[in-house]
């Protein structure tokens, strides 16, 4: 973990597996776009809650498309990478704040799932203002995909009832 994620993506680190991450960039990136889409499921008559549900799936969007971009201009790209890394980590900043502060009062939203998507947050906005360091990055990533998780479990229950 004291590499950065975008060095699994370079060839002339990792000649035998950088195709495996670039690709999975760029299928994550598709995956989200459904993920995001979905978002509707949540849109009510308040005109507050569409709204900010509506903007979080366009920023959405835009962390899903820069999570492509990622995985097209691999770390080899040099600055372009870097442009695409920042746009997915900020974001997808924006996407966990907006997507909190629109659901939270939902009354078929879980809490704790609202919780703990402010604290994956916090733990962006330490990556992006405060320490750009490898190890934060994973916690980054790799929380922000478990908030993927969780949020998709509870829209799944929430229309299931």
């Amino acid at each position: 973990m004291s590499d950065w994620l975008s060095d699994l993506g370079n060839s002339s680190y990792n000649p035998q597996g950088a195709i495996f991450y670039n690709v999975g960039c760029v299928l994550t990136g598709l995956a989200l776009f459904p993920f995001f889409a979905g978002f509707y499921y949540w849109y009510t008559d308040e005109k507050w809650r569409k709204s900010l549900v509506m903007i979080t799936q366009a920023v959405g969007f835009i962390a899903a498309f820069a999570l492509m971009m990622i995985g097209v201009f691999s770390e080899n790209a040099g600055a372009i990478h870097h442009l695409w890394s920042l746009a997915f980590f900020v974001s997808n900043l924006f996407v966990l704040i907006l997507a909190n502060v629109s659901l939270m009062t939902h009354r078929k939203f879980i809490r704790p799932i609202g919780y703990y998507g402010l604290i994956v947050a916090v733990i962006n906005l330490l990556l992006v203002g405060l320490a750009y360091t490898s190890i934060l990055e994973w916690f980054t990533v790799f929380t922000a995909l478990g908030y993927v998780a969780f949020l998709s479990y509870n829209t799944f229950r929430a229309s299931s009832s």
